[in-house]
């Protein structure tokens, strides 16, 4: 069981820091005109796929994407969604 344990938080470190990269990088090219952006779409499903903490605290230390209610009701979302799966899986299997 402890293997698993050490897959799942590798996976949560791995795909934290690449939610985080992508957000710093995205910050970076929003302050050249005309270079190409990285999709909001993308950004949430990096969130979604475990990199929610991640991305909401670095959006919020470098103050990216900080007036869209998209990302500032919506990534909490995912985080609460998250929470609320972790509660379910740790009741089933405890």
């Amino acid at each position: 069981m402890r293997i698993v344990y050490t897959v799942i938080a590798a996976y949560l470190a791995v795909i934290s820091l690449i939610s985080a990269a992508v957000c710093v990088y995205d910050k970076r090219c929003s302050k050249i005109p005309g270079r190409r952006r990285v999709p909001e779409k993308t950004l949430l499903i990096l969130s979604a796929l475990g990199g929610s903490v991640a991305m909401l605290t670095v959006m919020l230390l470098i103050r990216h994407k900080t007036r869209h209610a998209k990302f500032m009701v919506g990534i909490p979302a995912i985080i609460l969604v998250q929470y609320a799966a972790v509660w379910a899986v740790v009741r089933l299997f405890s």
